[in-house]
């Protein structure tokens, strides 16, 4: 027997193939005891850890969140952006994948080396270059005709949401995305070698009622680099504890000293029907819940804070505050 774990429906049904005599326990023996050989693909050699992938699809799972919010203000229409896939192939493999003519497009991510493609499907890019042209959102697959205005309005919108990749990478390393170029035909990309590894993370994007992938695909050559801070360890052992420099919060604190608050002495409540408000009439009077001996509540900001009695300062109207209300965040002091 392999060494792979079996699930109860399995057991049970071997179980059952024992008791009945289908399954001869002599002859499940004799299997164990041969040499088991398993196929390796050289091609498709697995170079990062289960680990590793998982940390990149968290990263991404940002990004995709980023770009659903750059597209939505840039499109002004329903869209959604999700993770849906994280895999390991060979470059050739990930080519042989994607339509014959697509948007590609591909950025250089200084201080890391080699470049970043992201192959944007068509029905996507067409629905989005109709938004932004003023239309529905319909997607109208013609990427061999793309006009010179509608290459640049394309590269544009991509170029500006890939700047967004900076951020997703913040906890890994500092990068600066830059344009390196745009292609439509895959045939004409050779970014590595067919058999170079590379991880594709697949993005299920939705505009409007147009739906199509985001494919990211990552060079092993570009992840080298920083493999050991793709573990769930490094990300444990490394929260961000950035420090705040001391001029910033002194900076801070003198700007929220400077916040204006509104500051309420409320005399006293009262509630009455729809019927008494509609005969209100001047000169007429409503009773306050209050007694004239009772002090008054100062609300900050809505919120109750002191207790006031009543009087004036230099002919104007004023309050004294004679104590304090426990109540919203400082109920512990």
């Amino acid at each position: 027997m392999s060494g792979e774990i079996l699930s109860q429906n399995e057991i049970d049904a071997l179980l059952s193939a024992l008791s009945t005599g289908e399954m001869d326990a002599d002859e499940l023996k004799k299997e164990e005891e041969q040499k088991k050989v398993k196929v390796y693909d050289f091609k498709r050699a697995l170079r990062f850890s289960k680990d590793q992938i998982r940390s990149l699809t968290r990263m991404h799972d940002n990004f995709a969140r980023i770009l659903t919010t750059f597209f939505a203000a840039q499109l002004r229409t329903y869209v959604q952006v999700s993770v849906v896939s994280a895999d390991q192939i060979p470059y050739e493999e990930f080519i042989r994948s994607i339509p014959n003519m697509t948007i590609l497009n591909v950025f250089e991510v200084p201080p890391l080396e080699g470049r970043i493609l992201m192959e944007v499907n068509p029905n996507v890019a067409y629905a989005m270059l109709d938004r932004l042209l003023g239309g529905r959102g319909a997607s109208i697959n013609k990427v061999e005709n793309l006009t010179e205005i509608e290459t640049r309005i394309m590269s544009n919108m991509f170029d500006h949401a890939f700047e967004n990749y900076r951020e997703a990478w913040t906890n890994i390393v500092d990068i600066d995305p830059i344009a390196a170029d745009f292609e439509v035909n895959p045939q004409f990309l050779q970014m590595v070698s067919p058999n170079e590894t590379v991880v594709v993370i697949s993005l299920n994007t939705t505009i409007g009622e147009t739906t199509g992938m985001i494919n990211i695909c990552i060079p092993h050559v570009v992840l080298e680099p920083i493999i050991p801070k793709l573990s769930v360890h490094y990300w444990m052992q490394n929260p961000d504890k950035k420090e705040r420099n001391p001029e910033e919060i002194k900076h801070l604190d003198k700007r929220l000293k400077k916040a204006t608050l509104p500051v309420i002495a409320e005399l006293g409540q009262s509630s009455i029907t729809i019927e008494e408000f509609l005969l209100l009439a001047v000169d007429d009077v409503i009773e306050l819940n209050t007694l004239v001996d009772q002090p008054l509540t100062v609300k900050v900001g809505s919120v109750p804070k002191f207790t006031a009695q009543p009087g004036r300062v230099n002919r104007k109207m004023a309050v004294q505050v004679m104590d304090y209300l426990k109540g919203g965040d400082d109920d512990d002091e």
